[in-house]
C-alpha cells in the first residue's frame, strides 16, 4: 500500500516539468515580443541605409573592375574613417538624450540635438582633408596609382555625404531616444527608394558613369536627413522640439569631450574590417583582391544590420530589467537574444555556403572576381556567424554599464591580436586576402569569448543593485539646486 505515491511520482514529475515547459515557452514569447519591438525598426532602418551603399557598388562593380575597387576604396576607407568617427560622437546623444527623456526634461533633447550639430559640423570641417588629399593619403598606405588617383577623385564627389552625418545621425538618436524607431525605419525605406530610382536613371540610363553613382548615393543621403529634419522640426516632437535657441551655444566643451569620448570608443570598433580592406589593396592584383573583397564585405554588412539591431535591442532590455532591479529578467533576455541573433546568423551561414559561385554576381560579371569571391566565401560564411553572436553580447554590455572593461577587450583583440595576425598569415605564410581576413576574424573570436565568459561569470542580482545605486546616485544628483 505505501508503494503507490511512489508509482504515481513519475506521472506527477511530468506534470511539473509540462509546466516549466509551458511556462518557459510563454516567458520566451513574452521577452520576444519585447525584444522584437525594438530590433525590428532598427533592423529595417539600418538595412534600408545599407543597402544604398550596396546598390551604388553594385552598380559601380558593371561598370568595371577598377571603378568598382575605386568607389569601394573610396566608401569604406575614406568615408568611413569620417562616418566611424561622427557615429561615435553622435552617441553622445544617447546618453544625453536618454538621461534627460527619463528625468523628463523633454526640452532638453531639442539642445542636446543642435549641440550635437555644431560639434558634428566642427569635427567634419577638420576631416575634410582626409577627403582633399585622399590620393596622397593612399599612395602612402601602398596602394596601386590609377588606383589610388581614381579613389582620391571618387572621395571629393563624397564630400556632400560626408557633411549629411552631421545632421543625420542626431536626428536618428534624437528620435531613438523617444521609442520613435518607427519614424526612422519608415524615411530609411523612402531614402532607399528613391535611391534605386536615382541611380537606375543616371547610371543606367543617362549614362553618368562613376560621377553619377557618387553623386546618387549623396543625394539619398541628404534626402533621408531632409526628411527626418522636416519632420522633427515640423512638428513630428512637439514635447522635445521647442526650435532653434541660443541655449545650444552653452556647455558646449564639456559636449564636445564627451562626444570625442564616445567617438574614439566606437569609431575603433567600426575601423577594423575596413582595415582589411585597406590592406588588401597591397596584395598582388590589388584591384581583383579589392573587388573581391569588398563584394564580401558589402554581404557582411548587410547581414550585420540584423545583429546590430540586437545590439541595440539587447541594450534596451538589459537596462530596462537592472532599472527595475530585475536581475533574472535582464540574464533570460540576454539568453533569448543571443539564441534568436545566432538561429539567424546560423540561417545566413547556411545561404552563404550554398551560394558560394552565385552570390557575387550581384556586384560584378568579371569571371575572375567571381571566382576570387568564391574562394572566400567559406570564411565570410564563418564572419557571419561569428558577428551573430559579438554584437549581442556587447549590447549585453551597454545595458549593463561595461563600457570601459569592453573598450579595453576591443583595443586588445582588435589591434593587438587580429590586426597584426592577419598580416602575419597574409604576408609571412603567404596566404594573402584570405589570411588577411582569417587573422582579423581571429580577433573577433578572442573578443566574443571573453565578452562570452563576461557575461557567463555575471552575479546579474549584483548588476541590479548596481543599476539602482546609479540609478539613486542620479536622482539625488539631479535633484540638487
Amino acid at each position: 500500500m505505501e508503494a503507490a505515491p511512489l508509482l504515481d511520482r513519475p506521472g506527477g514529475d511530468r506534470d511539473e516539468e509540462d509546466q516549466e515547459i509551458a511556462g518557459l515557452a510563454k516567458r520566451s514569447w513574452i521577452e520576444s515580443k519585447k525584444l522584437w519591438q525594438i530590433v525590428g525598426p532598427a533592423i529595417f532602418g539600418r538595412v534600408a541605409l545599407y543597402s544604398m551603399n550596396v546598390i551604388t557598388q553594385a552598380f559601380a562593380g558593371h561598370l568595371g573592375d577598377l571603378e568598382l575597387a575605386s568607389i569601394t576604396i573610396a566608401s569604406t576607407v575614406i568615408v568611413g574613417f569620417s562616418f566611424g568617427l561622427m557615429l561615435g560622437m553622435a552617441s553622445a546623444m544617447e546618453t544625453m538624450c536618454g538621461q534627460a527623456y527619463g528625468a523628463r526634461k523633454f526640452h532638453m533633447l531639442g539642445i542636446y540635438l543642435q549641440r550635437s550639430w555644431i560639434v558634428l559640423f566642427l569635427c567634419a570641417v577638420l576631416l575634410l582633408p582626409i577627403y582633399l588629399f585622399a590620393t596622397q593619403a593612399l599612395l602612402l598606405t601602398g596602394q596601386p596609382p590609377d588606383l589610388a588617383a581614381q579613389a582620391g577623385a571618387v572621395s571629393l564627389l563624397f564630400i556632400p555625404t560626408h557633411f549629411c552625418f552631421v545632421f543625420l545621425l542626431p536626428l536618428t538618436r534624437f528620435l531613438q531616444c523617444q521609442l520613435k524607431n518607427n519614424v526612422n525605419a519608415a524615411f530609411s525605406f523612402t531614402a532607399l527608394l528613391v535611391h534605386v530610382f536615382i541611380t537606375w536613371l543616371f547610371v543606367a540610363r543617362l549614362k553618368f558613369g562613376l560621377v553619377g553613382t557618387a553623386l546618387t548615393l549623396s543625394f539619398s543621403w541628404w534626402a533621408a536627413a531632409a526628411m527626418l529634419f522636416a519632420y522633427v522640426v515640423g512638428g513630428g516632437c512637439p514635447d522635445t522640439w521647442k526650435g532653434f535657441s541660443l541655449e545650444a551655444f552653452v556647455g558646449l566643451w564639456d559636449f564636445t569631450k564627451l562626444s570625442a569620448a564616445s567617438g574614439v570608443m566606437l569609431c575603433l570598433e567600426n575601423w577594423y574590417y575596413r582595415i582589411l580592406v585597406l590592406l588588401t589593396g597591397n596584395l598582388k592584383n590589388a584591384k581583383i583582391a579589392v573587388d573581391a573583397i569588398s563584394i564580401c564585405m558589402n554581404i557582411n554588412g548587410w547581414e550585420m544590420m540584423i545583429p546590430l539591431g540586437f545590439f541595440a535591442g539587447t541594450g534596451v532590455r538589459v537596462a530596462n530589467e537592472l532599472g527595475a532591479g530585475n536581475g533574472r529578467g535582464a540574464k533570460f533576455a540576454t539568453i533569448v537574444s543571443v539564441t534568436t541573433s545566432s538561429v539567424i546568423g546560423l540561417f545566413f551561414w547556411v545561404l552563404i555556403m550554398s551560394l558560394h559561385d552565385k552570390f557575387a554576381l550581384i556586384f560584378t560579371s568579371s569571371p575572375i572576381v567571381i571566382e576570387a569571391v568564391d574562394k572566400l566565401s567559406v570564411i565570410l560564411a564563418a564572419t557571419i556567424l561569428l558577428n551573430s553572436i559579438q554584437p549581442v553580447l556587447s549590447g549585453v554590455a551597454v545595458g549593463s554599464g561595461w563600457q570601459a572593461t569592453v573598450a579595453y577587450v576591443n583595443i586588445g583583440s582588435y589591434y593587438l591580436i587580429g590586426v597584426p595576425l592577419g598580416v602575419f598569415m597574409g604576408w609571412i605564410f603567404n596566404l594573402g586576402v584570405l589570411g588577411i581576413w582569417g587573422g582579423m576574424v581571429g580577433g573577433t573570436a578572442v573578443q566574443t569569448l571573453i565578452l562570452a565568459f563576461i557575461t557567463i561569470r555575471c552575479d546579474w542580482e549584483k548588476e541590479a543593485l548596481r543599476a539602482s545605486s546609479r540609478m539613486e546616485k542620479y536622482s539625488s544628483s539631479s535633484s540638487k539646486p
